[in-house]
């Protein structure tokens, strides 16, 4: 069986992907700060064995918990998938340093522990993939969110350091970089009022939002070295040609 660990395994991207994975034949290790409940039903409904570790993942005695279940349970790991985040909107002028560094605690240092601690699992079987969920925010500057931005360049840059020192060691690692995705971290963002649905929608040269299914297919493809072996070290946009499109919004309006 193939072992996943999956970060922010309790809702949106996280929960598809466990599901998704576990549809491949993918045992699985849930994350997250809160139970994995429904994840893991689906999980064993897929026919897929379950473990689940709670607590902060920038925590580095969580991590060291996580490795050692899966060392016990399965004894290797095929691949990582860096999920968990957090979201933080606010001019840059008055995010506090506190706050910011919180985000990069999640965002970036939590991913670095993860992939130290499962990477050297994977040195070790000289084989592995590590999916970094990204964002198109680590490809492009959005206003009003300076900590969640530079949180995801750092992945970026991550990933591209992980890939040419792990490369050729057998193990690969690329990030995803979603556009918006309709989860419950939209909400929460929606909540305070900075955009809306008609935002994403008309800015989308597809005109809409991405599903977490949409994700989680990309971070399979990504971790199956039969669909991916070569592919090492990149940043795949899953935005719907958001980051591509230059159009002002009159001209790419009246192209739908």
């Amino acid at each position: 069986m193939k072992i996943a660990i999956v970060t922010g395994a309790a809702q949106g991207i996280g929960r598809r992907t466990a599901e998704v994975l576990a549809g491949a034949g993918y045992g699985l290790l849930l994350m997250d700060m809160q139970a994995c409940t429904a994840t893991a039903a689906a999980v064993r409904a897929a026919g897929g064995e379950v473990e689940e570790v709670l607590g902060d993942i920038s925590d580095v005695a969580v991590v060291r918990r996580a490795v050692a279940v899966v060392r016990e349970r399965w004894g290797r790991v095929d691949v990582l998938v860096n999920n968990a985040g957090i979201s933080f909107i606010a001019p840059a002028e008055t995010v506090e340093g506190k706050a910011f560094l919180r985000v990069l605690e999640v965002n970036l240092l939590a991913p670095f522990l993860l992939a130290k601690g499962f990477g050297a699992m994977m040195l070790e079987q000289k084989s592995g993939s590590i999916v970094n969920v990204a964002s198109i925010a680590g490809l492009v500057g959005i206003g009003d969110r300076s900590a969640y931005n530079a949180s995801k360049h750092g992945l970026i840059g991550l990933t591209r350091t992980l890939a040419a020192e792990w490369g050729g060691r057998g193990v690969r690692c690329n990030a995803v970089c979603p556009g918006w995705v309709k989860t419950e971290m939209d909400v929460a963002d929606q909540a305070g009022g900075g955009y809306n649905d008609a935002d994403i929608e008309g800015a989308n040269p597809m005109g809409r939002f991405a599903t977490p299914e949409n994700i989680a297919r990309a971070i399979l493809f990504l971790a199956e070295p039969e669909q991916s072996g070569f592919i090492n070290g990149q940043a795949l946009p899953v935005d719907g040609g958001w980051t591509t499109d230059g159009s002002w919004q009159s001209l790419r309006m009246r192209k739908r």
